[in-house]
């Protein structure tokens, strides 16, 4: 965790000194099922300022999920989601909020984000509603990378492109490259520093190339 900022720090420094030591209260008070992860967007690569509880592994130091990736990319437009349902890789049923941080200002510079394990509980209610006749649960539909490290998400990323195409994204033709780089930017890559240097060369095109795919999702933006 960082310590308190010194007298005339940035008021970003303030919000996480003052959030550090509550996101413990808050994984006791939902058991060991629970994880609160504390995330700096002012440092992309090492987003993970502090985390209380472990569901899904996270560690001070590591990057932001794709969750925060959504996040980061919506910047100012940021809104609290609570109470999602996301499918961790090894098959976990988790249920998240994440909650965007701003400064005085307004600007987006973090979020903090829950997350509960309800494996066993959807497993239990599964039974009960068998039982009782009842509808089927809910399931996610979507499933998330927590890899601490941010090229195994962005690659986590384009791997289910690749099983959407059944090819490798770089034998894709034009067309099928523009869906893949809009769900990349939907999914908020390119807000990253660096992006899109890496993204080209995985790709298989130049940077120049990507730009131009770029170029021409914007002209289809209302």
């Amino acid at each position: 965790m960082r310590d308190v900022p010194e007298p005339g720090g940035s008021t970003a420094d303030a919000v996480f000194a003052a959030l550090s030591p509550v996101i413990e209260g808050i994984a006791a008070t939902f058991g060991r099922s629970c994880e609160v992860v504390l995330h700096d967007y002012r440092d992309q690569e090492r987003s993970v300022v502090a985390v209380a509880g472990s569901v899904t592994g996270r560690e001070v130091g590591d990057a932001m999920s794709e969750i925060g990736l959504r996040v980061l990319a919506a910047g100012d437009e940021a809104r609290n989601e609570v109470g999602y349902l996301t499918r961790a890789q090894d098959g976990r049923v988790l249920k998240c909020t994440t909650l965007p941080l701003r400064d005085v200002d307004g600007t987006l510079i973090g979020a903090l984000c829950v997350n509960i394990d309800v494996s066993a509980i959807n497993r239990a209610t599964g039974v009960l509603s068998d039982l009782l006749g009842l509808s089927a649960l809910e399931e996610p539909t979507a499933s998330t990378n927590f890899s601490g490290d941010l090229d195994q998400v962005v690659e986590s990323l384009i791997e289910r492109a690749e099983r959407a195409h059944a090819v490798p994204v770089a034998a894709l033709g034009r067309d099928e490259r523009l869906v893949l780089v809009r769900s990349l930017n939907e999914a908020g890559v390119f807000a990253l520093r660096g992006a899109p240097g890496r993204i080209a060369q995985r790709l298989g095109i130049s940077r120049t190339g990507l730009y131009n795919d770029l170029a021409e999702l914007k002209k289809d933006t209302p």
